[in-house]
């Protein structure tokens, strides 16, 4: 079983060009993503957040249980869904606004324990931001750490939420002894101004960097850096692509039974290869249709 940790909301998509384009509402956030590929692609997964109980949050809790996510985790609330605007740039690049003042993903509280048979969990995006949920998250972070559960972080950086960059660039670094897999964008990690060597020398085993079009790059603790390329694909549009990734990874290291600090080292140049491999596929998968919509087993073959 992965745990998937962090928000669910909606995204606002435009429908055309203009200021004034309509919007339509589209099932999202980066955790939400996540869970939602990994049962696509068959991994046993759970998801562990706070939704409301409005008619957004019943749309999120049934695209998980159709997706067949466990949802035994997801604590419930009052308050509505965080909002996110979503921008569509001319090469299908998404940038987001984001409305998340009294929702009710930020007051989710660490849960007793972790659902049965929990072998990795995976945090980021908003839900690491936002508070009181984010110191939430972080404890649940360094307390599964603490019990030797393989965790990941995707930080999926989105600057209008964080107030104080620098503060948040320490609080990731102090993250980081607790981490097992970051995955990061280009410019994320530009953004956070850290080096993956620094990073790793902090805990991690690994660092996933992706690069858009052009592919996605592994920096191991044993000094290992391995590269593949993108896929070609007519991009709609890159929402969910990150998150995407960072699903295939996670399967495929649950595939290869190697979620682990020792496994991960016994990968090797082909091991990476081919898991970036796979990843770099189901995120054009994702990238050649509207929305976040990741692909199925079906369509992508041996992870």
């Amino acid at each position: 079983m992965i745990v998937v940790a962090g928000e669910a909301l909606i995204d606002l998509v435009p429908q055309g060009t203009g200021a004034l384009a309509s919007l339509t509402p589209a099932l999202g956030g980066g955790p939400f993503n996540t869970a939602v590929a990994l049962g696509r692609l068959g991994t046993p997964t759970a998801f562990c957040s706070r939704i409301s109980r409005d008619a957004f949050g019943e749309a999120l809790l049934d695209r998980l249980r159709t997706t067949g996510v466990d949802v035994s985790a997801v604590q419930r609330g009052d308050e509505p869904t965080t909002l996110a605007v979503a921008t569509v740039g001319a090469d299908g690049s998404a940038a987001y606004s984001f409305y998340v003042e009294g929702t009710a993903d930020r007051l989710f509280t660490v849960p007793d324990a972790l659902p049965p048979g929990t072998r990795a969990v995976s945090f980021g995006t908003c839900s690491l931001v936002l508070e009181p949920g984010a110191s939430a998250y972080e404890q649940l972070m360094r307390k599964a750490s603490a019990q030797g559960v393989f965790t990941a972080l995707d930080p999926n950086i989105r600057p209008g939420l964080i107030a104080d960059p620098d503060a948040y660039r320490a609080r990731f670094r102090g993250w980081l002894p607790s981490v097992s897999l970051v995955k990061l964008s280009a410019e994320d990690a530009e953004w956070l101004g850290g080096d993956p060597r620094e990073w790793l020398a902090a805990g991690p085993s690994a660092v996933v960097i992706t690069r858009g079009g052009e592919g996605l790059t592994v920096h191991t603790r044993e000094g290992g850096e391995y590269s593949v390329p993108g896929e070609r694909v007519t991009v709609v549009d890159t929402i969910g692509a990150g998150d995407t990734v960072n699903a295939a990874l996670l399967h495929g290291l649950a595939v290869r039974d190697a979620l682990s600090a020792e496994k991960l080292a016994a990968l090797g140049a082909a091991g990476w290869r081919e898991l970036l491999g796979f990843a770099a596929r189901a995120a054009a998968i994702t990238c050649s249709r509207a929305g976040a919509e990741p692909p199925y087993a079906h369509e992508m073959g041996d992870a």
